[in-house]
């Protein structure tokens, strides 16, 4: 059995290390495993009276994609100590679907690229945020990436070979943890 996964990045810019960091998993997938990474880029920041009412359809698609995906993998840049705004932003919405059925019981890998300590303080503040949502964060191995200490090229790809294999075993992980979970 295929395990299918979504990813999306919290960082907007094309040249995102973060966004780096999803195309170097896409890249370094395990077998029986598949990657598609969505764009977060046109998703209305959460409100209420939006979702009341008109979903505009590129919205309507990204939840759908969540709620079929058999996990997540979730690229998370630090803004000021915490995660970005349009990464929470695609939480709060997926959160709103009745009984949180988009999100209930996923699992999810996380990591990110940032200065100093490589995005550690937005992604432990993710996963205060997955414990509410009841998204099941992979343990380990974790991923950290600075993400200007030189292991990114200018378009923010991956050229470090120690993060390239960091994140290929946070993959491997991944479907481990989700075939565990499908049990």
């Amino acid at each position: 059995m295929t395990i299918k996964a979504i990813g999306f990045s919290g960082s907007l810019r094309k040249a995102s290390t973060n966004s780096g960091l999803l195309r170097c998993a896409k890249a370094n997938l395990p077998a029986g495993m598949e990657l598609e990474i969505v764009d977060i880029s046109a998703i209305p920041f959460y409100n209420g009276d939006i979702a009341a009412s008109d979903r505009p359809a590129v919205l309507i698609e990204l939840l759908a994609k969540i709620a079929a995906a058999d996990a997540l993998v979730l690229a998370c840049p630090e803004y000021n100590y915490s995660l970005a705004p349009a990464l929470k932003n695609v939480i709060d919405w997926a959160s709103r679907e009745a009984d949180n059925k988009v999100l209930n019981g996923k699992p999810v890998a996380i990591l990110g690229a940032a200065g100093g300590m490589g995005s550690s303080r937005s992604q432990y503040h993710l996963r205060q945020v997955c414990v509410f949502v009841n998204l099941l964060p992979l343990a380990k191995p974790e991923v950290f990436a600075n993400a200007f200490a030189g292991g990114f090229d200018a378009n923010g790809n991956v050229i470090d070979e120690t993060i390239s294999k960091n994140v290929a075993a946070q993959m491997v992980a991944l479907q481990a943890w989700t075939k565990q979970l499908q049990k």
